[in-house]
């Protein structure tokens, strides 16, 4: 399948973003439950999503039926076998949502993008735009 090559890059920027909320997780939560037994070690694998308690990553959503339209879900699991009580999960995706929230400026400068509650989950919203094609 073709991708355009701006897409492709926004697509690298936001995976490096999503690889640092990752990060940033996995460093003040790291005991908070025993990782499942299938998933490997933190830093095993070169993708942080595939390893490690946590995987954090945006699923893009074309927004039927959402008030904020289309946008970036922010999708927070917790790779464990232990019961995480709907408080404690509600935490990580608010943490995960405002780390996403601090970091859009940085990695994305220049765009009016921002995070905001969708229901269950949180979305990245904004101009979404490829300039020039």
């Amino acid at each position: 399948m073709y991708v355009h090559a701006k897409q492709r890059e926004f697509d690298e920027i936001l995976r490096a973003l999503f690889e640092e909320v990752d990060r940033r997780l996995e460093d003040r939560w790291p005991l908070a439950y025993a990782r499942h037994p299938n998933r490997p070690e933190r830093g095993v694998t070169a993708d942080p999503s595939a390893d490690g308690l946590f995987e954090v990553a945006a699923d893009f959503t074309a927004g039927i039926g959402s008030g904020l339209g289309r946008g970036y879900l922010v999708s927070v699991r917790v790779a464990t076998l232990e019961d995480v009580p709907v408080d404690r999960f509600e935490a990580f995706m608010t943490e995960a949502a405002g780390t996403v929230s601090e970091l859009l400026p940085r990695y994305f400068p220049g765009r009016e993008l921002g995070v905001a509650r969708d229901g269950p989950r949180f979305k990245i919203t904004g101009d979404f735009s490829l300039g020039s094609l």
